[in-house]
């Protein structure tokens, strides 16, 4: 549909409730400061709920709010208060740029061969103990669920004192598998030490190929992290890469648990 907002109004305004009709008449009379503003920021001006507002922007034939936004853009590029649009948009699809290349990149380092390596490991293995740290405990307690469902033992730890006592305590035919973004976490770094001195078998799932942690492993899974930000102040850098190589590496166990 190429109509104008006003087309569209005109259009459909049969099919209107009161209170769209009175959103409506709301956007009309403040046109220019609907860029600026988000759906609740409308939705609190205009006094309608932000249920109002997308409803509203389906019946006039819109995808949703942004969407009427951009289109608005197309309708008043000469308006100066309308170029903002076109900035969020572009940093919006430079976010989902960002996320695109960190799953394809690292679904291109991955190796089929390693993975069967990897998952033959857990298969012959005793027991599975995955050791974890801050947000990279999310997708070891992921992993740590999964393999229990395919009836393989496996626990997760994630206290620091623990990680580094329960490293020196395994047992003959145990298998861990470290998950971490960097691989310099302290505790897991120590954890791999011990592990390396008492002959532990170890799997290492991180984003750093030249890190102790990897170093020390016997296999190890590396993704692909980019150095974009969105959190800058804080060490919250995404976890993706990590959630594919896992979600990649328990397919594949699952497919040859269930040839066994």
């Amino acid at each position: 549909m190429n109509e104008t907002f006003l087309t569209r109004v005109s259009q459909h305004t049969e099919k209107m409730s009161e209170a769209e009709l009175y959103l409506i008449r709301y956007i009309r009379e403040n046109l220019n400061t609907i860029p600026k503003i988000s759906i609740v920021r409308l939705s609190e001006d205009a006094n309608v709920s932000t249920a109002t507002i997308v409803r509203t922007m389906k019946k006039l034939g819109y995808n949703g709010f942004t969407d009427f936004k951009i289109r608005l853009k197309d309708e008043n590029d000469q308006n100066p208060n309308f170029s903002i649009i076109e900035q969020v948009d572009e940093e919006i699809k430079d976010a989902i740029l960002k996320n695109e290349q960190e799953v394809m990149r690292t679904i291109e380092m991955l190796n089929s061969g390693l993975i069967e390596d990897t998952v033959q490991k857990i298969r012959h293995s005793k027991r599975v103990i995955l050791f974890a740290r801050g947000f990279s405990e999310l997708i070891a307690k992921e992993m740590e669920v999964k393999l229990q469902l395919l009836n393989k033992y496996a626990e997760l730890h994630d206290d620091p004192n623990i990680i580094r006592t329960k490293s020196k305590r395994l047992e003959e035919g145990d298998l861990v598998i470290f998950v971490s973004l960097n691989g310099y976490t302290e505790e897991l770094v120590d954890a791999a030490k011990s592990c390396h001195q008492n002959d532990t078998s170890m799997i290492a799932l991180t984003c750093n190929k030249n890190s102790p942690l990897a170093s020390l492993a016997e296999l190890t899974l590396t993704g692909y992290k980019s150095e974009t930000s969105y959190f800058p102040d804080y060490e919250v850098r995404s976890r993706l890469p990590l959630q594919v190589i896992s979600r990649i590496l328990l397919d594949a166990y699952a497919i040859r648990a269930g040839k066994s």
